[in-house]
């Protein structure tokens, strides 16, 4: 008797097993990535014979863009709601590689409001130790790697220990973005004319030409960063030239998982760096269009979703 209910017991695990393990759509797509609303919907009118799914309290959309199979999904705000749901998209459809656009805050002084940029890395910039001060100065609870970034005060950069089928397990400080694309990327950037002004509540209306910048490192950590002083940093010990909430913990499960990944990023406001007060509420949507609209290009110029 105990035989036969063990056995029911591994019948029923194994029979429930596919149904969570399930994928909901079997085309090899191209996940198009956004972080919030402005984001989302600034793309969402671009997918045609849109078909939808509810998956924790997220709307994820199935549909082509530009004639290629998409995946339109919002990764939510922050690096944990985007490491789950870039894992989540991962495990339920079938995902070729995956292409993030979205606004963000501007570090390198060389850059303006509006333009958008492309980075070739992304590293996190708050997976730090903390360290104990002393009258010696700084003593941190573990050696700190030659490789790491400058720290600023008591934060010491950690990096990351992650490998995946490719590697072993090893520390990184920034995670590369798929070669090929950004080679792709580097191409489409030469056709696509960024906005200056868009139609809004007050009208949205830059004094600059915004351009296209391709290449360099973008950091992501938990916050909304504006601090012209950590700014300073940011660039100095990193060579950032953006910051954001989200993209670093999407390329890292994109590494994890060996899944090719590009992130385009325009700039809402300079993290800090603004004359005034910061100014992202009023170009966050002139922002996520120009990132929009280069993406747009990008999907349209991809090599066609392989299995």
């Amino acid at each position: 008797m105990r035989r036969g209910w063990a056995f029911l017991a591994m019948l029923l695990a194994f029979v429930a097993l596919p149904a969570w393990a399930q994928k909901l759509d079997a085309i090899p797509r191209t996940v198009v990535m956004t972080a919030f609303a402005p984001e989302w919907e600034s793309l969402v009118h671009s997918i045609e014979a849109p078909t939808e799914y509810h998956l924790n309290g997220l709307t994820f959309v199935t549909g082509t863009m530009a004639g290629q199979p998409v995946l339109l999904m919002q990764s939510a705000v922050s690096m944990v709601n985007a490491a789950m749901n870039t894992q989540l998209a991962l495990d339920r459809f079938t995902v070729s590689r995956i292409v993030f656009s979205g606004i963000a805050g501007g570090v390198d002084p060389g850059l303006a409001i509006g333009d958008v940029v492309v980075p070739e890395r992304w590293g996190q910039y708050l997976e730090v130790s903390f360290a104990r001060q002393t009258p010696a100065g700084w003593v941190t609870p573990e050696p700190v790697d030659a490789a790491a970034p400058a720290n600023f005060g008591m934060m010491f950069p950690r990096g990351v220990r992650i490998g995946n089928a490719a590697e072993a397990p090893r520390r990184h400080y920034a995670f590369p973005v798929d070669p090929a694309l950004l080679a792709l990327a580097r191409k489409v950037a030469a056709s696509v004319t960024l906005r200056r002004c868009i139609a809004a509540t007050p009208p949205a209306c830059l004094a600059h030409d915004p351009k296209i910048v391709i290449g360099g490192t973008g950091v992501s950590a938990g916050v909304f960063a504006d601090n012209v002083e950590f700014r300073s940093y940011l660039f100095s010990a990193w060579q950032a030239r953006v910051l954001d909430m989200e993209s670093a913990a999407v390329a890292q499960v994109a590494y994890a998982n060996g899944v090719p990944v590009i992130v385009f990023r325009s700039l809402s406001d300079l993290a800090g760096g603004d004359a005034g007060a910061n100014q992202m509420t009023i170009f966050m949507t002139l922002a996520a269009v120009n990132s929009a609209d280069v993406v747009r290009a990008f999907v349209a110029a991809l090599p066609v979703a392989a299995p």
